[in-house]
């Protein structure tokens, strides 16, 4: 929509704006890494970070989130409304906005999930752009989420001594109005600086993959059989669900109910589930359809590569490498990748 300065001296005042009608989150470090949490001023967050620990979709699809309340009964369910107070989300990275967009794809499609819909009317994003890569482990080139495209209502992106807010929505307009610290400037100039910016940060960026954006889902519908990569990977995994409790595009889930010891009612919630989990595809009389590590493995990178392109034409893999960060096997999403795209030249 428009383009404004903000003076990186205003950056707190800033803060202060947007928290006089919401609860800002922004990252946060903890130890030698970066999460999510509420701030009370500029000088709590690191906008310099590497992905955070959880991605910012538990303030969307929170880990564990009540559903209702019933009785014995009873054919509904009561208490089934959530309270959200309006919420910035401050600083996420491109790759994190792309993992909410695949959120948005499926939570919204008919029939839509009330309790994610309630959520993400109420959150705003405000991005940051990542000027330098954040480590080995990322991959935003090849999924092309290292530069802004959509999903933000301001992006921020650092110009020096001031910050380029690309204002993107009628809710980041409305922040925008409501202070005096933005400054207005020719929007053609604003959009020269940006380019110029982007340009030289390009080449910092290196393809960790081997297989370009638009060879990913053709090497997918190759590579199902190959069992070589698929059970060296199931050897090393130990099914402890870390990749998928840390992917900001997983949204699997289990419902449970919680009864009273007195057998008069209870509360339906649910939790995030993983497809890493040996009790995940166990169905009645215990048989389980993907019982192998490697076939749980297979299914967990077909998520990401090969299924979401099919039914929503995206991948729902952004590129932030927490999997592989946080892998207590040392599995790597990009040796996997290239070991597939390897198996297909050496045929």
């Amino acid at each position: 929509m428009r383009y404004v300065y903000l003076a990186k001296d205003d950056l707190g005042k800033f803060i202060d704006l947007l928290k006089e009608k919401h609860r800002v989150v922004a990252p946060v470090k903890k130890e030698n890494l970066f999460v999510f949490a509420d701030i009370s001023g500029g000088e709590d967050m690191s906008l310099e970070y590497i992905p955070t620990i959880i991605p910012p979709k538990k303030y969307i699809m929170p880990q564990k989130e009540s559903l209702g309340k019933f009785d014995m009964g009873e054919v509904s369910m009561k208490d089934t409304s959530i309270e959200m107070e309006p919420t910035v989300i401050f600083g996420m990275h491109t790759c994190d906005i792309d993992g909410l967009e695949c959120l948005d794809v499926v939570f919204h499609k008919d029939p839509a999930d009330p309790y994610y819909k309630k959520r993400r009317k109420n959150v705003t994003i405000i991005g940051y752009e990542c000027m330098f890569p954040c480590d080995e482990y990322a991959t935003c080139v090849t999924m092309d989420t290292h530069v802004p495209k959509a999903g933000y209502d301001i992006m921020m992106t650092d110009a020096g001594d001031k910050y380029i807010l690309h204002v993107n929505s009628k809710q980041g307009d409305a922040i925008i109005g409501s202070g005096n610290i933005f400054k207005e400037a020719d929007q053609d100039a604003i959009k020269k600086e940006l380019k110029d910016l982007r340009e030289k940060k390009l080449p910092k960026f290196k393809r960790a993959l081997n297989p370009g954006y638009k060879e990913l889902q053709p090497l997918f519908e190759k590579s199902y059989n190959n069992t070589g990569v698929w059970d060296d990977v199931g050897r090393r995994c130990v099914s402890c669900g870390n990749c998928t409790a840390v992917c900001p595009t997983c949204y699997c889930f289990d419902v449970y109910d919680d009864v009273k010891l007195d057998m008069s009612g209870g509360e339906r919630g649910r939790v995030w589930d993983s497809c890493q989990l040996n009790e995940f595809a166990e169905v009645a009389g215990g048989e389980n359809f993907r019982e192998e590590r490697s076939s749980r493995q297979r299914h967990r990178y077909y998520r990401k590569f090969d299924y979401p392109v099919r039914k929503h034409d995206k991948f729902f893999c952004t590129g932030c490498g927490r999997c592989t960060r946080t892998c207590m096997a040392k599995i790597s999403l990009i040796e996997t990748v290239n070991d597939l795209a390897k198996g297909e030249q050496d045929v």
